[in-house]
């Protein structure tokens, strides 16, 4: 009979780095058994939450969880690269099947995920036995857990295989008496079967009309971090992309490119159906760049009221790069961590679609092929890139900060009062209409509040509609008890027609520091109780309507401080190793961070584990390699999904006749710049078997500023080890091997190691 008895705390570590939670009948001391956990609503709702909750946050998790992905493959140089850690060891090949860097912090894939598909396999078998599921469960909410639980036990087996090919399928959970010699490793094709049919019988679950519960494909605000009918959608798609990929690919598996195709297109279809979006929304230049710079700085709304590209985001990790990929002028900042290759930079077009570099010359990479027709310049080569490229990559001169305008701004808003001459007033909602009767008309406005003094700026600003033009408006400092008329701060003001609202400012910073504020003061009266008198113009028959009469006082923003990565210059690239703060190649890192973030607050974006660009690129992929570049799949061509994603960025279609070798080359290209940083490149380069190409080294620039310039020299940094094949695929652990050798007699290591 099966014993159904469960830690809350599970303590046994089972073959295959799995945690068994004791299976032995003892005293309650902490444990509670399965019927109590599935005979009440929130404890079984609590078992589905950590089920869920075992997705594991993305960022800079790596070297003790300061470190992204990018820094393991061609994306990037880590500044880490001369001390002590992940990076170093992955550098000078200190990895092995007793250490891998990648897992030696945070979490280790192998006993994580196990772990998670374990807890998923034990809610799915409790939750259908109506002998220990005693509760009374509304059926939608119920059904709809089921679902969730086998999509995200389905994502756990896609991170599995990714990193180390096919695994053991447990679809149910092991008791302590389980005969392991009867494992066997799956292939990567069984496992993705198991995936995709997961995900399907997911999405087959109905679901609910007009409720907030079940498995649904729109959620809540404050549902972050629930699985949504788009997060099975995009592990389907991820899964068959990566099975037909030549890596996986083998003669006589059914994950073909056709395949592939019919896959991703059903995703991207159902998502697109139920109203994802490319995220496009135009932003101020002083929060971001473009709309693509801003989408990797905000945080999702799981809602998709704003943001509809989002599937999943990381749930609390901020990326950090502030901290943790920053710039020695950001205050706070630890280190430059990944710093942008050399052959990233050159991925990134011209602004007018064009590659600026075609190839190399040189094994060294040190002899760009340049592309005439694209119009790079050496001597000036970060002008006129793609949008994306400013978005993502500190170079020498980028702005380090994008503030512009007015900052500190506070408003004090006045009204006018019944003190006047020669002028009549007229009140209609927020506007007021003032109109002269004589030769000298004027009114007082109410008191400020509050002293104008400091060294602010300070204007005082109306919005206004008038038939006439003048030349000759004033306005005078006054205080309570003082003169009608004070000091005047500034005659002969012009105020021009305008036949709809404009806005009128006048700055009054001079006469305020050339006079104070009420000098005319003789009654001992306090600087806030001044006012103004507002001169309108000299003679009779003047008519202005105004509205929002106040005075602004704020700061000018600081000139934007550059980046400079020249030669000693305040980010200068560097070669002293134990030096993890200044470039190694020359640039930083910016995506995903917030020009704001500092020490004092950390404004910096959540990665993306899923989003809408990538289904589109996915769908591209399997596309070109069924039908070409231009021939339409359905609802459109590989080349119309490729421009989906560039036309959001503010980049130029790919142009139609490309040859698949050729349209294979910008689509590679395209799926690079556009999901830079986002774990994507470690994995593409080993699915597609390129890795010796791309990982046996990167090159940076070497900038000397000059009297007429700067001169930019590439250079090439020390080889990496970890281009070999057995790289393809993380190592075992080799205490796992050796057990399930003793067990089945099979050596379970990937090759290589």
């Amino acid at each position: 009979m099966r014993n159904r008895f469960l830690k809350l705390v599970c303590v046994a570590t089972f073959a295959l780095g799995m945690v068994a939670c004791a299976d032995l009948d003892m005293p309650s001391d902490g444990r509670v058994t399965l019927e109590g956990i599935f005979s009440t609503y929130h404890r079984t709702r609590n078992y589905y939450s950590n089920c869920i909750g075992a997705i594991p946050q993305s960022g800079f998790i790596y070297q003790g969880q300061t470190t992204p992905l990018a820094s393991f493959c061609d994306e990037t140089q880590d500044a880490s690269d001369g001390v002590s850690g992940a990076v170093y060891s992955w550098y000078t090949g200190n990895t092995s099947s007793t250490y891998n860097p990648l897992t030696a912090s945070y979490y280790d894939p192998w006993d994580h995920y196990f772990l998670a598909i374990r807890r998923c396999n034990t809610f799915l078998e409790s939750i259908n036995d109506p002998s220990i599921a005693t509760y009374n469960f509304n059926e939608v909410e119920k059904n709809g857990w089921i679902a969730e639980v086998r999509v995200a036990r389905a994502y756990f087996y896609l991170q599995l295989i990714k990193r180390y090919g096919g695994v053991p399928l447990m679809e149910i959970s092991y008791e302590v008496t389980h005969d392991f010699t009867t494992d066997k490793r799956a292939s990567f094709e069984e496992v993705a079967d198991f995936i995709i049919s997961e995900c399907d019988l997911a999405l087959a679950t109905p679901e609910s009309e007009g409720q907030a519960i079940g498995f649904r494909w729109s959620i809540d605000d404050t549902e972050r971090g629930k699985i949504s009918r788009g997060f099975a959608c995009a592990v389907k798609s991820q899964t068959a992309l990566y099975a037909a990929s030549p890596l996986w690919f083998t003669d006589g598996s059914k994950y073909t490119w056709d395949k592939a195709l019919s896959v991703t297109k059903d995703a991207l279809d159902k998502c697109l159906a139920h109203g994802y979006q490319l995220y496009n929304t135009e932003i101020a230049e002083d929060i971001a760049q473009n709309p693509y710079a801003y989408y990797f700085i905000q945080r999702s709304d799981p809602s998709r009221s704003a943001d509809k590209e989002t599937i999943f985001e990381t749930t609390t990790m901020r990326t950090n790069v502030w901290k943790f990929a920053g710039t020695p002028i950001t205050e706070g900042m630890v280190k430059a961590g990944p710093c942008p290759s050399q052959e990233l930079v050159d991925s990134y077009e011209m602004a007018n679609g064009e590659p600026p570099i075609l190839s190399y010359s040189d094994a060294n990479h040190l002899q760009p092929v340049i592309n005439q027709a694209s119009g790079y310049d050496p001597n000036n080569p970060y002008a006129g890139r793609d949008p994306r490229f400013y978005a993502s990559i500190y170079y020498n001169g980028s702005p380090r900060s994008l503030t512009s305008g007015r900052i500190d701004k506070t408003v004090y808003p006045l009204n006018f009062t019944s003190t006047k001459n020669n002028i009549t007033m007229s009140v209609n909602g927020d506007e007021i209409t003032l109109e002269t009767t004589g030769g000298d008309p004027w009114i007082h406005t109410t008191t400020l509040g509050k002293p104008l003094t400091g060294d602010e700026v300070r204007v005082v600003a109306f919005e206004y509609k008038s038939e006439q033009s003048i030349g000759d408006a004033e306005f005078f400092y006054c205080v309570a008890g003082g003169p009608q008329g004070g000091v005047e701060s500034g005659a002969n003001i012009p105020i021009p027609a305008a036949s709809e609202w404009t806005r009128f400012e006048f700055d009054l910073s001079a006469g305020i520091n050339q006079f104070g504020f009420g000098v005319n003061n003789s009654g001992g009266q306090s600087p806030e109780n001044h006012y103004f008198r507002f001169d309108v113009t000299g003679g009779a028959d003047y008519k202005i309507t105004l509205r929002n009469f106040q005075v602004e006082c704020y700061t000018l923003p600081p000139t934007p401080v550059q980046v400079e990565t020249f030669v000693e210059g305040n980010c200068g690239i560097s070669d002293k190793l134990t030096d993890v703060r200044y470039t190694r190649t020359g640039y930083y890192m910016r995506k995903f961070n917030n020009y704001l973030s500092n020490a004092n607050v950390d404004a910096d974006g959540l990665m993306k584990i899923f989003r809408l660009g990538e289904l589109y690129l996915n769908y591209a992929e399997a596309a070109y390699q069924v039908n070409g570049p231009d021939a339409s799949s359905g609802s459109m061509s590989a080349r119309d999904a490729v421009n989906a994603v560039r036309t959001r960025a503010g980049m130029p279609a790919l142009p139609s006749g490309l040859s698949k070798a050729d349209f294979e080359q910008r689509y590679r290209n395209e799926r690079r710049v556009e999901l830079a940083f986002e774990e994507h490149r470690f994995f593409d380069v080993r699915r597609w078997k390129i890795l010796n190409q791309t990982d046996g080294f990167v090159t940076g620039m070497k900038i000397t500023k000059t009297d007429s310039g700067y001169t930019y020299t590439r250079f090439k940094l020390a080889d990496r080890p970890t281009s070999a094949d057995k790289y393809l695929l993380y190592p075992i652990k080799q205490t796992e091997v050796a057990k399930m050798n003793a067990f089945t007699g099979d050596n379970w290591q990937n090759p290589g190691w």
